[in-house]
């Protein structure tokens, strides 16, 4: 699967896409020893309480003391649930669950909500073991690999291990991930349409068997260094949650906000006729804070909409950072752009 998304990946990479639209945040897969009603309703409860950390992001979500009293009919909220049987006999349960339903819950819980189109992230993680350096690809560490896809895949945060090939390796080697040089960085992640980069290195304390890994982002508003310690997989996987759990800070709305309908008005401009216009207000419309966007007037150079939204003006700007077809506009007379937190005006640049 992993291959596969990055294939998709590269195939599209020209599209410039800034964020992944996340199909799977309402269901949960696990494993259950047989099909009895009691291993299915336990896996239920277990798989909501892990929806409901991807879907807010908030990695305590499913300590919340009120969860197990509004969760004891797993029924209310589910929406199906199917087996699925694999070859070596193992047996899995697919849990499905009502967004809506959740999404109230969420807020009833007073959780974040965090939207479907969420930044996709380029992760170059190299490892000193026994005196060797070396990235972590699906050939060299297959393991890892995979650890941190499904990792992000339990968080809902969309993730890819470069291929490290030889188009790859003509830009970032060993040394530019260990010293985190971020401009090479984050020209070979763009190959993949990767919205946010991190570089990583991990490697043995001195005469100890602890694991020491370091990460940060390449970008530099947010280079400051994350250290963990412990077992080499236990540390991985706490470098995705600490990952997952900054994005969603960022993205995510404001529990307190979550509900309250706010109106924008929004100017597009770029739209030339009727067919992009559809397609913008239906971009628009598929933002996960907004509920509606009516066209309200046409100009020959600007289409504005009214748009109701919920959470704040800034939670809506955050919202459209994620999307490849809206620019913040700057007009080409100005030496340098102001924005005006008051107003929307973007550029379409279409799907």
């Amino acid at each position: 699967m992993s291959r596969l998304l990055i294939c998709l990946l590269l195939l599209f990479s020209s599209a410039s896409t800034f964020a992944v639209e996340v199909t799977n945040l309402y269901q949960d897969t696990l494993k259950v020893a047989d099909k009895s009603r009691d291993a299915r309703l336990a896996a239920s409860r277990e798989a909501l309480l892990n929806v409901l950390v991807k879907v807010s992001g908030d990695t305590s979500a499913d300590q919340n003391p009120v969860v197990k009293q509004r969760t004891r009919d797993i029924s209310d909220y589910m929406l199906k649930f199917e087996y699925d049987e694999k070859a070596d006999g193992s047996l899995n349960l697919v849990v499905k669950f009502e967004a809506n339903k959740i999404n109230a819950l969420i807020k009833d819980l007073g959780l974040p909500l965090w939207g479907t189109r969420r930044p996709l992230v380029a992760i170059w993680l190299g490892i000193e073991d026994n005196w060797r350096r070396e990235l972590v690809t699906q050939e060299s560490y297959p393991q890892l690999e995979q650890l941190i896809y499904d990792k992000a895949g339990r968080r809902g945060l969309p993730v890819v291990v470069p291929l490290l090939d030889l188009q790859d390796r003509a830009i970032v080697g060993i040394p530019e991930v260990w010293g985190n040089f971020s401009e090479p960085v984050e020209r070979a992640s763009s190959r993949y349409s990767a919205e946010r980069s991190i570089t990583a290195r991990m490697y043995q304390q001195a005469d100890s068997e602890t694991w020491i890994l370091d990460w940060r982002f390449t970008n530099a508003e947010l280079f400051d260094t994350n250290r963990l310690m412990g077992d080499k997989q236990q540390i991985v996987a706490d470098m995705i949650d600490s990952l997952a759990g900054g994005l969603a800070a960022e993205y995510a709305i404001d529990p307190t906000m979550i509900g309250q309908l706010a109106t924008a008005t929004f100017y597009l401009k770029g739209i030339n006729n009727f067919v992009d216009i559809e397609f913008a207000k239906r971009r628009l419309e598929s933002l996960s804070v907004v509920t509606r966007a009516v066209i309200s007037v046409r100009t020959p150079d600007t289409v504005q909409f009214i748009v109701n939204h919920t959470g704040s003006m800034n939670d809506f700007r955050k919202a459209l950072e994620l999307d490849s077809a809206f620019k913040a506009y700057q007009d080409p007379r100005d030496f340098y752009q102001v924005v005006n937190k008051d107003e929307l005006e973007y550029q379409w640049q279409g799907l």
